[in-house]
Parts: structure tokens; sequence; C-alpha cells
């Protein structure tokens, strides 16, 4: 079922000195800012050779980041997103198995303009997992 890993995203307190730390210290090419208020967060990403880092801002105090910024107030691995082919196959085999899947089960668009879910981190060794068709 899983594919390669995506991205992963990591929750930070200001997107703006995050994004100048990996540009102009680590020398990565980042992506400009995107908002994604289905999702109540603002959003770069860390282009590297195999993969991405996604760095998250809230766009509010609603936004589920600004909660675990509250519990992180420095930041940290918010989540991992792998990538499937089919992801309403994908949700149905975990939902078979006895996975919970956040919201109201129904993919969103994410990021990459791309179906995405999530899944309880109970559910998978304490992390929150995306998952992202391709």
């Amino acid at each position: 079922m899983l594919g390669r890993i995506n991205h992963i995203a990591i929750a930070v307190p200001d997107l703006a000195a995050a994004t100048a730390t990996y540009r102009d210290v680590l020398g990565a090419a980042v992506s400009q800012v995107q908002s994604l208020p289905d999702h109540g967060v603002r959003v770069v990403f860390v282009n590297l050779p195999n993969s991405k880092v996604e760095l998250l801002e809230p766009l509010d105090s609603d936004s589920p980041i600004a909660a675990f910024l509250d519990k992180n107030p420095s930041g940290g691995m918010h989540h991992i997103c792998y990538e499937v082919e089919d992801i309403i196959s994908a949700r149905d085999s975990l939902k078979a198995a006895g996975a919970r899947i956040l919201g109201d089960g129904e993919p969103k668009i994410g990021a990459h303009g791309k179906p995405v879910l999530f899944l309880h981190p109970k559910d998978f060794c304490g992390t929150l997992v995306e998952l992202e068709e391709i």
C-alpha cells in the first residue's frame, strides 16, 4: 500500500524564520509560501533530492498546528506523509483493519493539489500519518 515518503512535516512558530534557516544556513531550495485554509496552515516545502520537508505555520489560533505549538512552543516534527496509488482503496483497507481516519474520512486536496487523508497517531506508534495519492 505505502509508496515512498513524500515529505516530513515540521510545525514552526515563525515560518519566515524557519524558511530563512533552511535556505540561508542549510543552503536548501525552498518553495514559495502557500496558504491552505482548509487545513489551517501556511506552508513552504524544502526540496531535497529524495523527498521534501514541509514547514507548517498556523493560519490562526483555531489551527491544529496552533494547538501543537501550544504544547511544543519551539516547534517540532508534526507528521510524515507517504504516497499511495489509490487513496480511496487505501482508506477502505485501513478502515477494514481498524485504523481511524481523521476528519470526516473523505480526502481533501493538499498542498500539492492531490487528495490527502490523515490517520490517527494512536493507531501508528504515536505518529500522525498523512497519505497522499500520487
